[in-house]
C-alpha cells in the first residue's frame, strides 16, 4: 500500500503529452518564489488595466487549475474525471465580492449546482464559503460577541436565510454540502451558524459539513465539544478536515495584535493535529462523516490504514478523500483506482474574477515545503516513462 501514490501512469492517465508539458511549465514557475511574486503583480496590473490577457491566462494557469467559466463549461472535465472514478466538487471561486447582490448571486449559484448535481452521480457535493453569503465584518463582529445594530441584525438575518435555503435544498435533494472555513477571527460566527444547520438537517446522516483547519491548535477540542453536543441532541457530524490556507495572514495578525497565534507551533504539530482529528472521527464514524481534504501522502495512508484496521470498506459513503483539481493527481487517481471515494475540488467562474483565488493557490504552493517539488518530480517521472515507452 505504501508506494501506491508513485504510479504516475495511473496518476496522469487523463493528461495528453501537451497537458503534461503545460503542468511541468506551471509548476516550474510556481517553484520560484520571486517569479510568483512578479507574476502575481503583473497579472493583477494587466487585469486592472483591462489588457487583453484573459486568453493567455485561460490557456495556461486557468485551464490547469479550473474547470471552466460556468458549471456547463465544467461538464467535459467532470465527465472525464468520473470515467476514472474521480468525482467533482464544483467550487464557485469568485472571492472578495461584498455586496448583497453578489451574496444573492452566490446563493443562486449554489442552488443551481444542487439542481445540477442531483442528476449527476459524478457531483456528490456542493460547496460554498461563508463570506460568499455575507460580509466578513459581520461574522467578525458576531464572533467577538459585539452587539449588532438594527441594520446589521437585518443583514445577518439575510445571511442566515441564505444558509437555510441552500441547506434545505441540499437536504431535500440528498446532496452533501461542504461549507468552507476561513480566517479564525470570523470563524466562530460561521461555526455557530453551521452547527445550527447540522442540528436541523443532519438528523439521519451527515448532509451539512463544516470545515476544520487543523493548523489551528484548538480545532480538535472544538470537534470533541461538538461531538458531545451531537450526542445529547442526536445529530450527525459532517466535517471536512484540511490543514489550512491562511497561515501567514493568521500569524501576521497575531503579531500585530500582540496575542498568541492560533496556528500550531510547527508543521509537525499541524500534521499530528490533523491525524488526531482523522483518528477521532474514524473512532466515532457511526455518527460522523469525514471529507479528508489533503495533499499529504502520509495522512492519506494513515486514513487508509485506519479504515483497514476498523474493517471499513473502501467505498464506505461516510469517508471521502479530496484534493484540488490540477494538483496531487498521484493521490486522487490512484485512490480511485483502488475504489476509494475521491472528489476533486473543481474551481470555476469568470477568468478575471477567479484570479484572486488562483493567485492565493500559487502563493500557498510556494509556502508549503515540498508540495511543488513533489508535483514536478511526478511529472518528470511520467514524461520519462512516456518517452521510453515510445522508443
Amino acid at each position: 500500500m505504501d508506494n501506491l501514490f508513485n504510479n504516475t501512469q495511473v496518476a496522469f492517465s487523463l493528461k495528453s503529452d501537451t497537458e503534461l508539458d503545460r503542468a511541468y511549465f506551471l509548476f516550474k514557475m510556481i517553484d520560484n518564489q520571486p517569479l510568483v511574486r512578479i507574476g502575481t503583480a503583473v497579472t493583477n496590473f494587466a487585469i486592472k488595466a483591462k489588457l487583453p490577457v484573459e486568453g493567455l491566462i485561460r490557456a495556461t494557469v486557468f485551464d490547469h487549475f479550473c474547470g471552466g467559466i460556468n458549471e456547463d463549461d465544467c461538464v467535459p472535465v467532470v465527465d472525464k474525471m468520473y470515467s476514472k472514478g474521480v468525482s467533482s466538487v464544483l467550487d464557485y471561486s469568485v472571492e472578495g465580492k461584498e455586496d448583497e447582490a453578489h451574496f444573492d448571486d452566490a446563493m443562486q449559484i449554489a442552488l443551481k449546482i444542487i439542481d445540477f448535481a442531483k442528476e449527476k452521480k459524478s457531483i456528490p457535493f456542493v460547496v460554498f464559503k461563508p463570506t460568499g453569503f455575507g460580509r466578513f465584518e459581520l461574522y467578525e463582529k458576531l464572533g467577538e460577541q459585539q452587539q449588532l445594530n438594527s441594520d446589521e441584525l437585518k443583514e445577518w438575518n439575510r445571511v442566515e436565510a441564505r444558509f437555510e435555503k441552500v441547506c434545505k435544498a441540499a437536504f431535500e435533494n440528498d446532496i452533501a454540502l461542504l461549507i468552507d472555513a476561513e480566517e479564525s477571527w470570523m470563524q466562530d460566527a460561521a461555526d455557530d451558524l453551521v452547527t445550527k444547520m447540522m442540528r436541523k438537517y443532519n438528523t439521519n446522516k451527515a448532509i451539512v459539513f463544516n470545515t476544520l483547519q487543523m493548523y489551528r491548535w484548538d480545532r480538535l477540542d472544538y470537534l470533541k465539544k461538538l461531538h458531545e453536543l451531537a450526542k445529547v441532541e442526536g445529530f450527525y457530524i459532517g466535517m471536512k478536515l484540511v490543514r489550512g490556507a491562511y497561515m501567514e495572514k493568521e500569524n501576521a495578525r497575531a503579531d500585530e495584535k500582540g496575542f498568541a497565534t492560533p496556528i500550531c507551533i510547527s508543521k509537525e504539530a499541524t500534521d499530528e493535529n490533523y491525524d488526531a482529528a482523522v483518528r477521532y472521527m474514524i473512532e466515532n464514524i457511526k455518527t460522523m462523516a469525514i471529507f479528508a481534504g489533503t495533499h499529504n501522502e502520509s495522512s492519506t495512508y494513515y486514513l487508509m490504514h485506519l479504515m483497514q484496521e476498523k474493517e471499513i470498506k473502501n467505498k464506505d459513503p461516510r469517508i471521502w478523500f479530496g484534493q484540488l483539481y490540477g494538483m496531487s493527481d498521484n493521490i486522487s487517481f490512484n485512490l480511485a483506482a483502488k475504489e476509494y471515494n475521491v472528489a476533486k475540488y473543481l474551481p470555476f467562474g469568470p477568468v478575471k474574477d477567479v484570479m484572486p483565488y488562483l493567485i492565493r493557490r500559487a502563493e500557498e504552493n510556494t509556502s508549503v515545503a515540498g508540495q511543488t517539488s513533489r508535483e514536478l518530480s511526478m511529472i518528470k517521472t511520467e514524461r520519462k516513462r512516456r518517452k521510453e515507452s515510445k522508443q
